[in-house]
C-alpha cells in the first residue's frame, strides 16, 4: 500500500514540474527547464519500473535512483530560486515535494535493503 501511495505522489510531483517548466520556458529558461524536466519526471518513472522489480534488489536499485533524481530535482529549484529566475513563493511547494520524496524514497530503500519490508506494486 505504501508503494502504491509514492507511485501516486511521483506522479503528481512530475506533473507540478511539467506545470513549472513551462513558466519556465516562457521565460526562456531551456536549459533549466530541461534539466528540472528530466529529474523531475525521471522520479515517478523510476518508482514505476521499480514496481515491476524482479527481485528485491533491483527494487532498492530502482527506488535509489528515484530518490537521486529528487535530489537533482530539489537542486535545480534550489539553483533557479537563488539566481533569481523564479520567487520562493512560487516554488515553496515543489522544494517542499521534493524534500518529502527524497525523505520517503531513501526510507523505502533503507527498508528493503534491512529487510524490513517486501516488494510491492
Amino acid at each position: 500500500m505504501k508503494n502504491v501511495r509514492i507511485r501516486e505522489r511521483s506522479y503528481r510531483f512530475a506533473l507540478l514540474v511539467i506545470r513549472f517548466c513551462r513558466e519556465l520556458r516562457q521565460g526562456r529558461e531551456y536549459e533549466l527547464a530541461r534539466q528540472l524536466l528530466k529529474a523531475g519526471t525521471s522520479v515517478g518513472a523510476n518508482v514505476e519500473e521499480a514496481s515491476a522489480g524482479y527481485s528485491r534488489a533491483d527494487f532498492a536499485a530502482k527506488m535509489a535512483i528515484a530518490s537521486k533524481e529528487a535530489r537533482e530535482s530539489r537542486y535545480w529549484l534550489r539553483l533557479i530560486v537563488d539566481s533569481g529566475i523564479a520567487s520562493q513563493e512560487r516554488t515553496a511547494p515543489l522544494l517542499s515535494e521534493a524534500e518529502a520524496l527524497v525523505n520517503i524514497l531513501t526510507a523505502i530503500v533503507k527498508s528493503t535493503v534491512t529487510g524490513k519490508t517486501s516488494k510491492c506494486s
